[in-house]
């Protein structure tokens, strides 16, 4: 037998005398997923009498404005906007308001860049996926499975990613729900002999995987498009009323917005351990009368520091383990507390805090952030370029800060998952009418997220080493605080569902990817309904389950996978469907030089990242530039480059595309 001092995911045990809180926000939550599921029910009729393909890939391009701009919108901000957006927040301060800023823009230059113009040659081709206007547009089979195997190879790291990002929230809101507490002790003897499923791999996020898993999997592949849609719209007003509902409480439960920024003008970052080694040794009072085991989440504090007068406190980053009869462990990976504003916050709650007692604490072996640590740098927290533990230049100097303004306005219009919104939309009013729509709802969500998670340095201080269940976690406490447990719920389903939102729209972006340009274009076109229906779902369903059992053991950062593989979409496809939509010159060679080039020298600076930095999320910056940069000005120059020293298109695929028959002709 193990004894469980404590684990990364108890929050909620903060609240333990609020006994029907866990329970109420669990109840409201399972109403917004039944929801769900009515939705992609409903949906599944449409499929019944349409035609198969281009409703459950497309909707059969009838979206009205709601429609189009919140499905648009739900997309877009997906687990990366709730749980790792949130996360760097957190964990750099208020310079994420400079760092996401042009987000508010995206819709101005994605849609109005190419949606018009991207809509109308789909409609000519008959193109039901973005592969499929890449292979009409030029007339190249091979350029299309380009397109194909690029669209399957990033999206497959997201995927992965949201599926981590869901796991991790509804881990959050059921911690302390009896029902789940014995039902994931269940799964951990069941899985006990299994090595894959049980080695570091927590029950509670397992059971929580394959819970969101199927349910995701379940009414994507049910529903199709329309199901997509329709619980895209409701999740994207659950997303608005989630942060315009947890603004308020914040703020008010922090203090204020002043006293929130003058805590932080004082913060300094914690101390950590290295990932190789380091850490504090543990040493108990006792030998331990069973196997010990110190969760993440705990918190461990010793005596004063003689000069100082200041605890010491640690909060455990990464699970250890006394064997019975032992009373030492070393290395336990931590992070300590700087901040005696901080520290003297959690030393007071301590009864409703999980800390370790009846142990003393030695061998301290921590490192400090490359910038942001020293006391002459207190105000970090609230001025550019924000405290970083690996960077010297800090987290956001002016070149990203350049770099990442033309990440998030320029990369989104790159994007396969928005463009294939773009075919989607039904005429011209419902794309002007939907651009000022899209800019208000990301007004609405970015900024409140900016300044909520702001106030989190302040509640809840000592969750850098977990940083992407802050979301889920200021919701629960905001709620519990005001005696409100059943709104965790509804908070709660705001992140559920960016991710949920996500995650359908990729499940059939790559499903499409493989039954309707692999199989259908390039093996059997002359398939029917009934197997391209057929393989469809088996595709989705499929794809869906890959992914889940892939996020049993994800990346621990979400908000760099995000980062890599938006980055990466965007400087493998803006300049060949830019090329393709306003250049008539351009030819599937030029496309294909600037898909290659693009992809290439992305890939080229994370690569490069890896052998100088370690970390294959740490690319290098040419000229300190990020390498969406790099990528996109390398795509652009390629397709050019090779365009002009190859033969131009056929005229008759000229004429398709950029000429308008006169009426009669």
């Amino acid at each position: 037998m193990k004894v469980l001092l404590a684990t990364s995911q108890s929050l909620p045990l903060l609240f333990a005398a609020d006994e029907t809180g866990p329970d109420a926000a669990l109840i409201s939550f399972m109403i917004y997923t039944l929801a769900v599921f009515v939705l992609a029910a409903l949906s599944n009729q449409l499929l019944k009498s349409k035609s198969f393909l281009s409703e459950y890939f497309l909707g059969s391009r009838g979206l009205g404005v709601w429609a189009f701009a919140l499905t648009f919108a739900a997309t877009s901000s997906s687990g990366g906007s709730f749980t790792g957006f949130p996360s760097k927040i957190y964990s750099h301060g208020w310079i994420l308001a400079l760092w996401i800023g042009s987000y508010m823009v995206v819709p101005i230059c994605t849609m109005g860049l190419i949606g018009k113009r991207l809509n109308q040659i789909a409609r000519r081709s008959g193109s039901i996926t973005v592969p499929d206007v890449i292979r009409d547009r030029f007339h190249s089979p091979i350029l299309g499975l380009m397109a194909v195997s690029l669209i399957v190879f990033f999206m497959s790291f997201n995927l992965v990613a949201q599926f981590k990002a869901g796991s991790l929230i509804l881990q959050t809101l059921l911690d302390g729900v009896s029902v789940f507490e014995s039902t994931a002790d269940g799964l951990a003897q069941a899985v006990s002999g299994i090595p894959f499923l049980s080695d570091g791999v927590s029950p509670e996020y397992l059971l929580c995987l394959l819970v969101f898993g199927i349910a995701v999997i379940v009414y994507t592949t049910y529903g199709g498009f329309h199901a997509v849609v329709w619980t895209d719209v409701m999740q994207g007003i659950v997303m608005v009323i989630g942060v315009i509902i947890m603004l308020p409480l914040a703020i008010s439960q922090a203090g204020g917005l002043e006293n929130t920024t003058k805590l932080m003008a004082k913060m300094t970052p914690p101390r950590y351990s290295a990932a190789d080694k380091g850490g504090i040794t543990l040493t108990l009072d006792k030998p331990a009368a069973e196997d010990m085991r110190i969760e993440v989440g705990t918190w461990i504090t010793d005596n004063p520091i003689e000069s100082s007068k200041v605890p010491l406190l640690f909060r455990v980053t990464a699970a250890s383990e006394i064997p019975a009869g032992k009373t030492t462990v070393d290395e336990v990976k931590v992070i300590q507390l700087t901040t005696l504003e901080d520290i003297d916050r959690i030393l007071k709650r301590k009864e409703k805090e999980n800390f370790l007692s009846g142990v003393s604490v030695s061998n301290i072996d921590l490192v400090q952030y490359a910038y942001g640590e020293e006391a002459s740098q207190q105000g970090a927290y609230v001025v550019g370029p924000g405290p970083s533990p690996a960077s010297n230049n800090g987290f956001l100097p002016l070149s990203l800060a350049i770099s990442f303004f033309f990440m998030w306005a320029i990369s989104g219009t790159g994007q396969p998952a928005n463009m294939v919104r773009l075919m989607a939309f039904r005429d011209t009013k419902t794309l002007q009418r939907s651009i000022c729509t899209v800019a208000i709802y990301y007004t609405l969500i970015y900024f409140p997220l900016v300044v909520i998670f702001c106030c989190a340095r302040v509640i809840l201080p000592g969750m850098e080493g977990e940083s992407d269940r802050i979301m889920p976690a200021m919701a629960v406490y905001l709620t519990e605080n005001i005696g409100m447990g059943w709104l965790a719920g509804l908070l709660v389903a705001a992140p559920f569902a960016a991710v949920m939102s996500t995650v359908d729209s990729f499940l059939l972006l790559i499903s499409s990817a493989w039954v309707r340009d692999v199989y259908q274009r390039n093996i059997n076109p002359e398939a029917s309904e009934k197997t391209i229906k057929m393989l469809s779902y088996l595709a989705t369903f499929v794809v869906g389950t890959a992914a889940m059992i892939v996020a049993i053991n994800p990346p621990q950062f979400l908000q760099d996978i995000i980062v890599y593989v938006g980055s990466g979409l965007a400087a493998s496809f803006l300049a060949p469907i830019v090329y393709a939509l306003y250049w008539r010159r351009v030819n599937a060679a030029g496309a294909m030089g600037a898909m290659v080039g693009g992809f290439g020298l992305h890939l080229a600076m994370y690569v490069t990242g890896y052998f100088e930095n370690g970390s294959f999320f740490k690319p290098y910056q040419l000229f300190d530039f990020d390498p969406i940069i790099v990528g996109l000005f390398g795509s652009f120059i390629c397709g050019f480059i090779v365009t002009k020293l190859t033969a131009p298109p056929p005229q008759e695929l000229v004429h398709k595309f950029f000429y308008k028959e006169k009426a009669g002709s």
